[in-house]
């Protein structure tokens, strides 16, 4: 009898422990479909909020308007952070949560926090500016997002003319607000985007008898491709010109007016120093862009090393090459010898594009070597479009159609010809395309295992500096073997290295514009014209630029650590796919993820 009670005992017992791990299972899958259908739902609610955001990820719903840029979005998008952090805080068990989600989590509350935090320096930036201002980027938007495959399309594009009147309005109440706060661009930014936004109303249909204007052409072209009437299609020209005559023309015009009204009153201090608390405004900008609590300080002295390291690398190539003369010396021989420089002529351009796109090919064809996961989506080679060339910086990198409609594009500038030498190329290309921001954006959008908000998410250090790896990168299986095109990568190494000393030396230690252009002209071989944009940059982006050589040197310090640990089980498509496969990550959760693999495969 007694071994039948212990029997009964034990069903019940197993029963029960069987019930309870049920239980415990529906308890987190609760959670965690709680969780994500939260990301989601805010991921969908910011998107909806953003028409722009909706047309760069391909789709059409709302591509009439543009994004909110009145001074009245910043509270609204205060007050719905605050509530998505309480429901974070209140609501959701992470205990419950698988390791993916809770990853997910923590970034998302972090962000949060950040945002929350950063409030008070809502009005700490400068909403107009050579890099990327609205007077260049909403046209630069039209031409390269909005595309035209019907009628409606075309509509769209033409209420999105008209709408610039207002947008404009609302922008340059954002920089009479910015100056009441002693917020105020230097002298030198002013002279820039003043003459970008008169270029967007230069020729026909501002301008008689002209060469057509940059937004009536590309507007011409897209309808000119689409199955209409001819009579059709006059009207569309018709309705989009009317609006860039009454809408587009004054929107313009306010913007000007608003700018030459303050450039009285700019003076020529360019750092962040001169804001009220700017010393406090820096300090926090770095930890944001380097997602590390590196001081100014510390950022500076490592440049300072970085420079001298570089140098002697540049010196030993300078003696390979039979090179007499000082390293000083052999930067200005490559500043000017025109064997480094295709020809200031349209035959020129194209074939630096061409060379660009061979380099690119020739990387896709070896990529199997370092990766496993490889990116569906295409990337195009394209020259910066006319109206802004002239400020903008010299390369740059365009996402993806979330749905494959439009491809990744990397942006050449060749405007200064003398500023994009053939000893750069490859090292340019590599960063800006494959297996640079192309491989890392593209694969991000394409990933199936993270929540949607994950794949936009933007960590400066962890893009720019995957951007600064992958020029170094390939040649570990064989590339550079110019020795030319090998200085060439190290110049573009270099002028990371000097970044870090020349963005904390404006921002903290007063440096003037005049200071940052002479170290980057003694210290580099790059075009005077390169220097002075270099500088210009970090003038109106405060610690941006310190970003690429503070995320190079974690993941070669990261991948060092992997070597080492797991010696002959170590595989660099296993490590690129750890850095990968989780989307943009801060440092720190990028060396957590790292740690992780090393102990799994250890």
């Amino acid at each position: 009898m007694k071994k039948y009670v212990l029997i009964l005992s034990a069903i019940i017992l197993f029963s029960c422990q069987e019930k309870e791990e049920k239980t415990s299972q529906q308890s987190n899958n609760s959670e965690n479909e709680k969780i994500e259908k939260f990301f989601e739902k805010t991921f969908k609610e910011d998107v909806d909020d953003s028409p722009m955001m909706l047309t760069r990820l391909g789709k059409k719903e709302k591509n009439d308007q543009w994004d909110d840029f009145s001074n009245e979005k910043y509270p609204k998008d205060l007050e719905k952070n605050k509530i998505r952090l309480t429901y974070l805080k209140d609501s959701i068990d992470t205990s419950q949560l698988s390791k993916e989600n809770q990853l997910s989590y923590e970034l998302m509350k972090d962000k949060l926090e950040n945002d929350i935090a950063d409030y008070k320096y809502r009005f700490y930036d400068y909403p107009v500016n050579q890099m990327h201002g609205y007077q260049a980027e909403l046209p630069a938007f039209l031409i390269n997002m909005h595309q035209i495959d019907s009628v409606e399309d075309a509509k769209a594009y033409i209420s999105r003319l008209n709408g610039m009147k207002k947008a404009f309005e609302d922008i340059s109440e954002r920089l009479k607000i910015r100056e009441k706060n002693g917020i105020l661009p230097p002298k030198f930014v002013f002279t820039k985007v003043i003459d970008d936004a008169q270029n967007v109303i230069k020729g026909f249909p501002f301008e008689r008898g002209k060469k057509e204007s940059t937004l009536w052409e590309d507007f011409s072209k897209k309808v000119e491709d689409l199955k209409l009437s001819q009579e059709e299609k006059k009207q569309l020209k018709e309705e989009a010109k009317k609006a860039l005559l009454t809408h587009v023309a004054p929107a313009y015009k306010t913007l000007i007016e608003t700018l030459q009204d303050q450039n009285q009153r700019a003076t020529s201090k360019a750092g962040v120093w001169k804001f009220p608390k700017g010393d406090e405004f820096y300090n926090n900008s770095l930890k944001r862009v380097t997602t590390t609590n590196l001081t100014a300080e510390e950022i500076h002295n490592i440049g300072l090393r970085e420079v001298k390291r570089i140098h002697k690398e540049m010196i030993a190539i300078k003696d390979k090459v039979g090179f007499k003369g000082s390293l000083e010396d052999f930067f200005e021989f490559m500043r000017n010898d025109p064997q480094f420089y295709y020809d200031k002529t349209e035959e020129g351009k194209t074939a630096y594009l061409a060379e660009a796109k061979k380099t690119i090919n020739t990387m896709k064809g070896r990529l199997g070597e370092l990766f496993h996961t490889l990116p569906e989506a295409d990337i195009k080679v394209k020259a910066v479009e006319a109206f802004r060339e002239k400020s903008a910086g010299k390369a740059f990198y365009q996402a993806p159609a979330l749905d494959g409609s439009r491809p990744g594009i990397y942006y050449a500038n060749l405007y200064n010809m003398k500023a994009m030498p053939k000893y750069q190329l490859e090292a340019l290309a590599y960063h800006e395309g494959i297996p640079g921001h192309h491989m890392q954006i593209a694969i991000a959008q394409e990933l199936d295992s993270i929540p949607t908000f994950r794949k936009f998410n933007f960590y400066t250090a962890y893009v720019e500096g995957w951007g600064l790896y992958t020029e170094f990168l390939p040649k570990e299986i064989g590339f550079y073997q110019d020795p030319y095109s090998d200085f060439g990568r190290l110049a573009m190494e270099l002028w990371r290295a000097c970044r870090l000393v020349v963005d904390t030396g404006i921002h903290a230690k007063k440096w003037s514009r005049e200071d940052g252009i002479a170290y980057y002209k003694s210290n580099t071989p790059n075009e005077e014209s390169d220097c002075i944009k270099m500088v210009e940059r970090h003038v109106v982006m405060p610690g941006q630029a310190t970003a690429y050589k503070i995320g190079m040197l974690k993941i070669l310090e990261l991948r060092g650590k992997a070597k080492k640990e797991l010696k002959e089980k170590f595989d660099i498509r296993d490590f690129h796919d750890v850095i990968l496969s989780q989307g943009p990550l801060p440092l720190t959760y990028l060396e957590n993820e790292v740690n992780s693999y090393i102990k799994k495969n250890k």
